[in-house]
């Protein structure tokens, strides 16, 4: 049997990327799913494609992540749809980098809103669903520099220290319910936006990585399969880094 057999998952930000890996490998694993992103373009009705190639039902659903109505008209057009929510991945993110003595407040307010708001949002819109249900998996995508820290990224580091805090917290809440929320972080993960870094950069990177290399947005989506199936049935309130080592 299929780990996720007749769940329904709502993946945010996951037109591309590793929103993407991670819807792809939920359907293989036979979820039903939803996933958002600012709008539906070609990327996107690429994705709902390639998701509907293993035969499960998909929403493709344009949404602001960042605004509390938009995320709260998502999810009840995700229950309309399929009837129940399961599983809640925050992964919509954003980086506007730059020293903190040269950061606008407009580059520190893009990246919370979009890194973490909508997080807040979206929990918000779930919980009272899944206290309905009974159970029900959020899984928020935090990163390593949410745990250590990076020089020229305040605003990423604190919207992704902010998602761990998010999980902890709604762990303790909703833990009576059935309801587990963990935490995801990956290190240095190969995607287009890294792939744009010249190779000495990349090179340098996986020198500093136990496993001498970069990860894939597939080992992202593993781990989301674990914490949204039965498996980890006894896991909440957590931090995985998947980082190669990178962490320890």
């Amino acid at each position: 049997m299929k780990l996720l057999e007749g769940k329904v998952a709502l993946i945010t930000g996951a037109a591309r990327g590793i929103g993407k890996a991670i819807a792809l490998k939920y359907a293989e694993q036979g979820a039903n799913i939803a996933f958002t992103d600012l709008v539906i373009d070609e990327n996107g009705e690429n994705t709902k494609k390639e998701i509907e190639a293993y035969g499960v039902k998909v929403l493709a659903i344009a949404s602001n992540a960042a605004k509390f109505d938009e995320a709260h008209a998502a999810v009840e057009q995700v229950v309309k749809e399929f009837g129940r929510l399961d599983i809640l991945v925050n992964n919509a993110g954003i980086t506007k980098d730059g020293l903190m003595m040269r950061m606008s407040e407009a580059q520190w307010d893009a990246v919370i809103a979009v890194n973490l708001k909508s997080a807040f949002n979206f929990v918000h819109a779930v919980t009272p669903v899944m206290m309905r249900q009974r159970g029900g998996s959020i899984i928020n995508m935090s990163s390593v520099v949410g745990v250590h820290g990076n020089a020229g990224q305040c605003n990423y580091s604190a919207s992704k220290a902010g998602m761990i805090g998010l999980a902890k917290s709604i762990a303790q809440e909703l833990g009576s319910r059935g309801i587990r929320a963990n935490a995801v972080a990956p290190g240095f993960i190969i995607t287009e936006m890294t792939n744009q870094l010249p190779e000495e950069v990349k090179q340098g990177w996986a020198q500093k990585i136990p496993l001498r290399r970069g990860g894939t947005p597939e080992d992202i989506a593993n781990v989301c399969v674990f914490l949204g199936s039965e498996l980890s049935s006894y896991v909440t309130g957590q931090v995985i880094s998947v980082c190669g080592g990178m962490q320890m």
